[in-house]
């Protein structure tokens, strides 16, 4: 696939097959996503859909699935799957505009034996596929030199590419400044010397224009040498770019007043004395340079934020040394029966931690990968993946992030990804991704772009031509200053600029928040967004159960829809809550789990870092759990068991209405405060000892904290928000009430969820979906905008548009405001861009001159041009601050 229109077309293809129920394809990625019918179409005839229109489907293998597919490109006649093909990565420095990519795209089409080419200007990168019995990587290279860029190879770590793209742009910044320098000084004494009537203190010797013609030739020749690519692209490949307006413009110039010092009685003849413009080619090629100097020192810091998550993954990593992995591994993710001593590990190079491995990070340390915890606990640094301020707690089970900085505890954890499918790899391919893709708006730019140069040179040669017959004399001079002065304004560096720096920086910034956005389309579309589905489970609320209430025999209910405040439980509802948590250690329910978490925090003053100091004081009050025996559970009812209570054994039940019908135990007197309960979607578990009710506990997914506060953001800026469930009405109904949403799509199968996205489509909503289960990724893919929450499934941050690392619902009102920044930022680049390429071009042709004898001196064109990439990229980087 060679652009997003081929992804396009792809997709079409695929729509109009009988069977094909989604289609979605990723230019990016080049990967299809396809969702069908087995009875009808197989996998094969899936792929000849795709070939039929010039590519071809390659199958992944089967841990993804037949639903994932990979689209290489190919011919309509065998295709490019060739073996005895090879795929170079490189980076071309200095290529920062679609028209730079043209050119080079251009330039290697032309070489035998290239299969396929992937331009990308924004990270400057270039994928070449090519036959390496034709052709070398060195003569790919040549010709991206000649081409007028720098290629660094992309090969090793990534931190090893950034290094060499770092040495080069810091030589390219060096190089910059020492030829500013001293084409500078020597344009300063040039311009002195071309206009002796306003600086009559200048050395009679600067005035002769044979001292011009060796004062300019350096600058003209070695300062100004990288513009000369624009010839060598005009003359070799029969295509050009700015740099060809500036080397045809200078030279123009340089050799006219070379032929008036050398040849003076030939250009006096008429008695008219000769003006060179000496002045002209030099200080243009000076601003130009200047204009290119600031753009080089800037543009690193667009891309700021995915140096410093690649530079963040430490070198290292204590790993625990396994003679026989198989005789103490009894699991993938288990361990047991080991304790783990710091003499039975060892530093290991990060390139060598595999799957599986066990290792231990110490306080003040970075996490080496992605895993989950097998021996300890700790508080975790997640900032720079999340964008949390506060450090998370983190307990045997807990995930965690490969780079994060483990702030207190030593732990062993167990790694389960590393290398490119570690959390921080694919936050940087994503925000890559974001930056590589194209908005919709940019089209026009690159549209114009692509047709701006060629235009510009017919309009100079065009006014040349009108002012040497028509123009007054001398009809030459006015004639090559104004074919100089067309050249010059009309480079597109500022419309090759005005979108994708944007997108660039806005992309950035919102990964340091813990945004991720994948494409920049998604950027373009989150400000015109009306309409909001919020899935509730996982989304809304916490995705798993949490204890909301206690009731005794003698109080009615406290009530906060949140986790229990520790404080609020007396005396009699500890007892209540004492004897539940001590019947369902034997029970592996997720409300067994929801329980049990609730009585490990007693006695916790608090989880935060700071209270580290008191921990050993307060685990004395930790709540004590009784011994017990004789456990048994009735699927869909409860539990039971005896406690040894004080040395006495009592029968302790734990359950709904039927497990104490089945025991024979009343509960008409509890019957109001339940039904109370269940009508707020929570799940009542009744605690009874010796056939007597001593309370209930109410177990809910309970809300998000900042569940309400979102929803009352996003009403408030006239954003439509509707719940969409798969349970009840009635729980539904109680959820919503309690969040503040009035709009509820409540029992909605799986399979549904996209045809109610569908449903407000149709009205003319733009709506964004957000989700965080594989339940999900139909109807985050049926979205305008999908938005996946961070601590969901990978299927759904894959498929949506926007992931949320930390899974803050209040990052979405953020995101509609980072894209109205962006987009405001974008219009007023190409507003400025289109305006000053329009505005003065026909000033540069000399239209003006008639009228109010005006012209427009090539100095002051080349000073504008270069102000005019300035402002966009300064422009752009004012998204750096929101």
């Amino acid at each position: 696939m060679h652009c997003a229109g081929c992804a396009g077309t792809i997709e079409r293809a695929l729509l109009k097959t009988a069977g094909v129920r989604l289609a979605s394809v990723n230019f990016a990625s080049e990967s299809a996503l396809i969702e069908f019918d087995e009875n009808v179409i197989s996998e094969s005839e899936l792929a000849k859909a795709v070939e039929s229109v010039g590519y071809k489907l390659e199958i992944d293998s089967p841990e993804r699935g037949p639903a994932f597919a990979q689209t290489t490109t190919g011919k309509k006649k065998g295709g490019n799957g060739d073996k005895n093909t090879e795929t170079v990565l490189i980076k071309a420095l200095g290529m920062d505009s679609p028209h730079c990519a043209m050119i080079i795209e251009s330039a290697l089409k032309k070489l035998p034996g290239i299969k396929n080419i992937d331009v990308d200007f924004s990270n400057q990168r270039v994928k070449v596929v090519f036959d390496p019995k034709k052709i070398a990587v060195s003569d790919i290279f040549k010709v991206i030199i000649e081409a007028g860029y720098k290629p660094i190879k992309e090969e090793g770590e990534a931190e090893e590419i950034l290094d060499k793209e770092k040495i080069e742009r810091e030589k390219q910044v060096k190089i910059l400044k020492r030829k500013l320098i001293i084409g500078g000084v020597l344009s300063v004494f040039i311009f002195f010397g071309s206009f002796p009537e306003w600086f009559s203190f200048a050395p009679r010797i600067l005035n002769n224009n044979w001292t011009l013609l060796v004062l300019t030739a350096p600058v003209q020749f070695w300062v100004g040498w990288q513009f000369y690519a624009g010839l060598r692209l005009l003359v070799k490949y029969r295509t050009a770019d700015m740099n060809t307006l500036i080397a045809i413009g200078t030279l123009a110039a340089y050799f006219y007043s070379a032929s008036v010092a050398v040849f003076p009685d030939f250009f006096t003849k008429g008695g008219i004395a000769p003006k060179t413009y000496f002045d002209t080619s030099a200080i243009i090629i000076v601003l130009i340079l200047l204009g290119k100097y600031f753009e080089a020192l800037m543009k690193g810091r667009a891309s700021e934020a995915i140096k410093k998550l690649i530079g963040l993954q430490p070198k290292t990593a204590r790993r625990l040394k396994i003679p026989n992995s198989k005789s103490q591994i009894t699991n993938k993710f288990q361990i047991t029966n080991h304790k783990f001593q710091t003499e039975e590990y060892e530093e290991a190079p990060i390139s060598e931690i595999k799957v599986g491995d066990v290792l231990m990070v110490k306080p003040g340390e970075k996490i080496p990968v992605d895993g989950k915890i097998i021996e300890g606990d700790s508080e975790i640094d997640e900032s720079m993946v999340t964008g949390e301020s506060m450090p998370v707690h983190k307990t045997i089970g807990s995930p965690v992030i490969g780079s994060t900085i483990n702030k207190f505890g030593t732990f062993t954890f167990q790694a389960t990804k590393i290398g490119k499918d570690t959390v921080l790899s694919q936050i940087i391919k994503m925000v890559e991704e974001a930056q590589g893709t194209k908005a919709p708006i940019q089209r026009l730019a690159d549209l114009v772009s692509s047709y701006f140069v060629p235009v510009t040179i017919v309009i100079a040669i065009l006014t040349f031509i009108i002012w040497f017959f028509f123009g007054p004399v001398p009809a030459f001079n006015f004639a090559l200053i104004n074919f100089v002065a067309v050249l010059i304004i009309a480079c597109p560096c500022a419309l090759g600029l005005a979108t994708p720096m944007a997108i660039m920086v806005s992309s950035g910034s919102a990964a340091a928040k813990g945004i991720l956005i994948k494409d920049a389309a998604s950027l373009e579309v989150a400000n015109k967004i009306d309409t909001i589905i919020l899935d509730k489970t996982g989304t809304l609320t916490q995705g798993k159960p949490a204890v909301t209430d206690i009731i005794s025999v003698t109080e009615f209910p406290i009530s906060n829809s949140q986790f229990l405040n520790k404080s609020q439980i007396s005396n009699l509802k500890k007892t209540v809550f004492q004897i539940a948590a001590s019947l369902e250690q034997k029970s592996e329910h997720p409300i067994a789990k929801a329980i049990l978490e609730l009585a490990a925090s007693l006695g916790k003053k608090s989880s935060h870092p700071l209270d580290r100091a008191i921990s050993e004081e307060a685990k004395k009050e930790k709540l004590e759990l009784f011994p017990v025996k004789n456990f048994e559970a009735a699927p869909g009812k409860g539990i039971k068991g005896i406690l040894l209570i004080n040395n006495r054994e009592m029968e302790t039940v734990v359950g709904n209405r039927e497990m104490m019908k089945l025991k024979s135990i009343q509960i008409s007197d509890f019957e109001k405060q339940i039904e109370t309960l269940e009508s707020q979607g929570k799940t009542v578990m009744i605690v009874a000892a010796n056939r007597e009710v001593l309370g209930a506990l109410a177990v809910a997914d309970a809300l998000k904290k900042e569940s309400i506060e979102a929803v009352k953001v996003l009403k408030e800026s006239n954003i439509d928000v509707w719940m969409l469930t798969g349970d009840n009405d009635r729980t539904a109904r109680a959820i919503a009430k309690e969040v503040g949403v009035e709009n509820v799509m409540s029992e909605v199968l799986p399979d549904k969820k996209s045809e109610k996205v569908r449903e407000l489509q149709e009205r003319g909503k733009i709506v964004a979906m957000v989700g965080d289960g594989i339940n999900d990724a139909p109807a985050l893919t049926q979205a305008n905008i999908g938005i996946a929450m961070g601590e969901g499934t990978d299927i759904a941050m894959e498929l949506a548009n926007i992931t949320l690392m930390r899974g803050d619902l209040m990052l979405i009102p953020e995101v509609i405001q980072l894209s109205k920044r962006t987009m405001r930022i974008i219009k007023q680049n190409l507003f400025w861009a289109f305006f000053y390429n329009s505005a003065f071009i026909p000033v540069a042709a000399g239209v003006l001159y008639p009228f109010f004898g005006i012209l427009l001196n090539p100095i002051f064109a080349a000073a504008a041009m270069a102000f005019s990439s300035i402002s966009v990229v300064l422009n752009s980087l004012r998204l750096k601050k929101t």
